[in-house]
């Protein structure tokens, strides 16, 4: 298994001979940034690191259930041209690395751990470095932040739950936090795995709204379910178990967040209603953005929309 391999996206940069080309050369850069870096003795972590030739700053990109650091590789590639663009797989996704419980609870405090360490292991500056975390990449960077107000220049998040206000989840998510339910659901998500991966991303967006993903995207989601005798699943639902008890502390203690936070949701998110981005938006006095016509999964959706995002955060 290689470690901590990277490359330098200046191809991706330099002026193309035509956009074929930029495309090809941007997908080959994200590819062969793709390595393993260890964050101790129980866990390695699947990254991509895309490298600019005169970075103006860092982007950390955090994805979501039941995603892999690929979603993240065109807008990573596009980024580059002007950032270094990091991402990666959370414990129990994607190729990244999957204890048993008793070494490793994946709650949410301990993905904050994850996150800080893959931060001072990849060496990055924290004072040029804006976080996009998204759905269960986003708890995780606020509680960093609670304690380390100085994690990231800005944070940008959506499109997860804060805050415990099960009336605004979706009803199997509501079901995750706790039994007798709990149980059950997650045997149910895991039985219905493929209808999850195909269709997802697709839930509540009308006909002409809905998208297909991109097809390495797709394999790659579906290869990564399962590994080391645990599902993505599974490890939502441990998350899930522990999920209550963070969302309590980091409402008790948003006076603590001094991070700069930018909050965006997608309008029609059926697995997160925007109604709790704008309570918490308008706990923590953050600017949110409500995404006309944008489900859950704004990046996927429209990605251009969350490069702008991002460079906003530089200006």
């Amino acid at each position: 298994m290689s470690k901590d391999k990277t490359v330098n996206a200046a191809s991706a940069a330099a002026t193309p001979a035509s956009h074929s080309s930029e495309a090809f050369a941007s997908t080959q850069a994200a590819q062969d940034a793709v390595g393993f870096i260890e964050i101790d003795e129980v866990l390695t972590l699947r990254r991509m690191a895309v490298r600019a030739r005169a970075p103006k700053g860092t982007v950390l990109l955090l994805h979501g259930f039941p995603e892999t650091l690929t979603v993240w590789k065109n807008i990573a590639t596009t980024l580059a041209r002007d950032y270094d663009v990091h991402a990666f797989d959370w414990p129990g996704y994607g190729q990244s690395s999957r204890p048993a419980l008793e070494r490793f609870s994946y709650a949410p405090k301990e993905y904050a751990q994850v996150l800080k360490a893959y931060i001072e292991r990849a060496a990055i500056d924290r004072s040029t470095l804006v976080i996009y975390a998204t759905d269960i990449g986003a708890l995780p960077v606020l509680l960093l932040a609670l304690d380390e107000p100085s994690i990231a220049r800005q944070i940008i998040v959506g499109d997860f739950a804060p805050f415990d206000r099960p009336h605004y989840m979706w009803e199997n998510l509501q079901n995750l936090k706790g039994e007798p339910t709990a149980s059950p659901t997650r045997a149910y998500m895991n039985k219905t795995s493929d209808e999850i991966l195909q269709n997802v991303h697709r839930r509540g967006l009308s006909p002409a709204e809905q998208f297909d993903l991109p097809a390495d995207v797709q394999q790659d989601m579906t290869r990564s379910w399962s590994l080391d005798g645990m599902t993505s699943a599974d490890a939502f639902a441990h998350y899930y178990a522990n999920f209550t008890g963070d969302q309590h502390y980091l409402e008790a203690n948003l006076s603590r967040l001094k991070t700069p936070v930018k909050v965006i949701w997608g309008e029609k998110d059926i697995y997160i209603a925007r109604e709790m981005g704008i309570e918490f938006a308008g706990k923590i006095g953050a600017r949110v953005d409500i995404l006309s016509g944008i489900g859950h999964f704004p990046h996927l959706q429209n990605p251009e929309q969350t490069v702008e995002e991002i460079r906003a955060s530089f200006r």
